[in-house]
């Protein structure tokens, strides 16, 4: 995701999740966390023809080396285009996001899903992410909860997760 993505990603956003969107800011904040040798955001957009139909963002806290703690990922955004839903594209996209959390040796990927998101859920399962917990009231308005969700790996180097299809 580059600066120019940012308006078709906000006209997705809306229309994804019309009662607690992001703001231009708040993406602006995240891509200026993404480049260069301090890096620690990963954004990517999906695209089908000349039209955005996707897009994900990744960050992580830590240091990953012998030297600190192991880095800790957080899955901060899946989206797509509900025309596009059950054809693969999230699954792209959280693999996308897996690599970077192997990049950045990240020993877990964390992530918040809606409890009423049971597609989403489905999804993260068939990549290995096991539910942890919960955090009421987190998506507002509605006061609807979180499911905390995490994937660990023992060597805090490949979390890369393998989708099944079923």
């Amino acid at each position: 995701m580059r600066w120019w993505d940012i308006d078709p990603v906000l006209a997705l956003e809306r229309v994804l999740f019309p009662d607690d969107a992001w703001s231009r800011g708040m993406f602006w904040s995240e891509l200026a966390h993404a480049r260069g040798a301090g890096a620690t955001r990963h954004y990517v957009v999906a695209e089908s023809g000349d039209r955005l139909v996707g897009y994900a963002g990744f960050a992580a806290a830590g240091t990953g080396t012998e030297d600190g703690p192991a880095a800790v990922g957080d899955v901060q955004t899946i989206a797509v285009a509900q025309e596009h839903w059950g054809t693969g594209l999230g699954s792209l996209l959280l693999t996308d996001l897996l690599k970077y959390a192997t990049a950045f040796e990240c020993a877990e990927v964390m992530l918040e899903v809606r409890v009423d998101n049971t597609r989403a859920q489905r999804l993260y399962e068939r990549f290995g992410f096991e539910p942890i917990g919960f955090r009421r009231g987190y998506y507002q308005p509605g006061n609807v909860d979180a499911l905390v969700m995490r994937l660990t790996t023992a060597s805090g180097t490949d979390v890369q997760g393998t989708a099944t299809h079923g």
